[in-house]
């Protein structure tokens, strides 16, 4: 049942059973299972005009199949949860997390204040823009992330310009350089600071850009040029030397970072690692009743990937939601033991297991290394000098890509002791 009341200066507040911040693909598969599931009143929030987060303007295949664009993926994930009965609401801003299970919410319809039985941040990831990679030079138009490009080109169909520069070699890269492709402006070369690129290219489109493209490896964008519009990029080499490269559109890619500032100001702790909420393997943050999923815990997996935790976290919310109803409140959760990765891992998600982790086929870690690893590098879990789990991957690691670890051996987790340690036994290049 949804109540409304005034209050305070033009505020209205409201009760819903499921709030879900972000209307992305983990946010709508969310929305999704849960109002399927007849769990009350399930809404969500978005602040942009239009659902269906950043594949709404990611026109090449790869969504699901190889043949399905992202605005195709993000339409049906909308008519999935529409359908099923969710509330989706656009150009609507979160401002704020005041206490567990509350928002403060502007929109069209002015100031509210809505409290949920759950909440569900699903809030993404973005790029890092040029202030935020401390590149010297002058402030002239025509610099663009990736997303920014894409929306310029596939959305509202603006001028770009005639040469351009794309930052970056990891797989958002090849979708910036299509993107110009498509615009009709050619591409002067293509830099990264390592001596390879992240990954290979995905597709055979890929693969043609990048023949087609000058690709300057081990080569550091130094200085941006130009008065009122960007006229040309000095670089660097690893060797010293110095060039200076006419262009006027500059794309910087990658290097994601997740849009977790509402669960920062709401008191969620962040994981120091992803930037992003330290979660366990329901989805549940140590807020209570506050989960967190998709790209905001782990910039940047796939859209399907998202799509994915997001079914994983209502399973999740629907055993709070019923508990509640059998028991008449939903208890906090102890936590368990943290996962804990060595060098040269960067990163594991969720961080962190509950008392009373569940080992089902499902359950799932994605780890990220920070350096690319040997062929056929083994990972170990091991926890208070015991190994729980040691398996030799497939083949090698490189940087761009997340390993994925299945969770069979958390059943031989000791919720009581001490931090679960995950290791590679051989790393480098």
């Amino acid at each position: 049942m949804v109540s409304e009341g005034g209050t305070g200066v033009g505020r209205r507040e409201r009760d819903v059973d499921v709030l879900v911040v972000g209307a992305g693909p983990a946010g709508l598969t969310v929305a999704e299972h849960l109002a399927a599931a007849d769990c009350g009143t399930v809404e969500v929030l978005e602040r942009e005009p239009q659902a269906g987060g950043a594949p709404r303007f990611c026109h090449h295949g790869g969504f699901g199949t190889p043949w399905t664009s992202g605005p195709r993926f993000a339409a049906r994930r909308l008519r999935a949860a529409t359908d099923a009965g969710a509330v989706v609401r656009t150009s609507v801003t979160v401002t704020d997390l005041p206490a567990p299970r509350t928002v403060d919410v502007t929109g069209p319809d002015g100031l509210e204040r809505i409290t949920a039985r759950a909440v569900v941040l699903a809030t993404g990831a973005r790029e890092r823009p040029r202030a935020a990679r401390l590149v010297p030079g002058t402030r002239p138009a025509g610099i663009h992330t990736t997303g920014e490009l894409q929306q310029a080109v596939h959305l509202y169909g603006r001028y770009i310009g005639r040469r351009a520069v794309v930052v970056g070699a990891e797989p958002v890269a090849y979708a910036a350089l299509e993107t110009l492709h498509h615009a009709g402006v050619a591409v002067v070369a293509q830099l990264t600071e390592l001596d390879r690129p992240q990954v290979p290219p995905l597709r055979a489109a890929d693969a043609r850009l990048r023949r087609t493209v000058p690709l300057l490896t081990r080569t550091m964008l130094t200085e941006v040029l130009g008065r009122g519009r960007l006229t040309g990029v000095r670089v660097r080499h690893a060797d010293g030397r110095t060039a200076q490269l006419p262009c006027d559109t500059l794309v910087f890619t990658g290097d994601f970072v997740p849009e977790a500032e509402l669960a920062r100001s709401g008191g969620v702790c962040l994981d120091r690692a992803t930037r992003g909420p330290l979660v366990d393997t329901e989805f549940r943050t140590d807020v209570p009743r506050v989960f967190a999923v998709g790209n905001v815990l782990h910039a940047v997996e796939t859209a399907a990937t998202a799509a994915a935790e997001g079914h994983a976290a209502a399973v999740a919310v629907r055993r709070l939601l019923a508990h509640e109803n059998r028991e008449g409140r939903a208890a906090a959760e102890p936590a368990g033991p943290r996962l804990v990765v060595a060098p040269p891992l960067r990163w594991i998600t969720p961080g962190r297991l509950p008392c009373d982790a569940r080992a089902d086929d499902s359950l799932r870690f994605l780890v990220r290394a920070a350096e690319p690893l040997s062929v056929r590098p083994t990972l170990t879990v091991t926890q208070d000098g015991r190994t729980l789990h040691s398996e030799r991957l497939r083949g090698p690691v490189r940087t761009g890509n997340s390993l994925e670890l299945q969770g069979h051996w958390v059943r031989n987790v000791n919720a009581d002791g001490g931090p679960v340690h995950i290791t590679t036994g051989t790393g480098g290049r």
